[in-house]
């Protein structure tokens, strides 16, 4: 069987059309979620629609938090929302950012170098909202604990951790209750 150049043109044209549609598809779903009510899965959202807000003068217990593989959390300046990463170590509670040296990180990941900006948050957990304030961390006696956490929870070893701490590769954030207004 002889496939002429005619038929080579409609395969490769046709291979383009459904490779065009998928990334159309994509394109369309990462606009659409802007306008969502929180993240989808990895993919970054709009800001926060629903949710009860819990403004109380006591500071939640978090050790709930310790068996929660991720969280929800927005920040108001860009009003976008994202799923993360959290742990709890003593009482409070801190979200990482990797891949910060990668060209993956700086295309993808912006609201780190936000954040430090204008680390105003809300997380929302279990359709509770919490006023947060998102403050880096790099202090080596709570770094230590917090990296401890992350790898009892995700894996990797804490020296491994530190040592992406250390380079700029992982931003740890710790989720401070915040009480200025939104």
């Amino acid at each position: 069987m002889r496939i002429t150049i005619g038929k080579k043109w409609r395969i490769l044209g046709g291979l383009g059309g459904l490779i065009l549609a998928f990334v159309l598809v994509v394109v369309g779903v990462v606009v659409a979620t802007r306008f969502h009510d929180g993240p989808l899965a990895i993919i970054a959202g709009g800001p926060f629609e629903t949710g009860e807000w819990q403004r109380g003068s006591e500071e939640p217990d978090w050790a709930f938090l310790r068996e929660y593989p991720t969280i929800e959390f927005q920040l108001l300046d860009p009003a976008r929302s994202r799923t993360t990463y959290v742990m709890e170590h003593e009482g409070r509670i801190f979200i990482p950012s990797r891949y910060m040296n990668t060209i993956r990180g700086k295309l993808w990941k912006h609201w780190p170098t936000e954040a430090e900006e204008d680390g105003r948050a809300i997380l929302r957990v279990d359709g509770k909202l919490y006023e947060r304030q998102l403050v880096r961390i790099q202090e080596p006696e709570i770094v230590s604990g917090v990296l401890a956490e992350r790898s009892r929870k995700y894996g990797n070893s804490p020296a491994a951790l530190l040592e992406l701490v250390t380079s700029g590769d992982l931003w740890l954030f710790e989720l401070r209750p915040r009480t200025s207004p939104r």
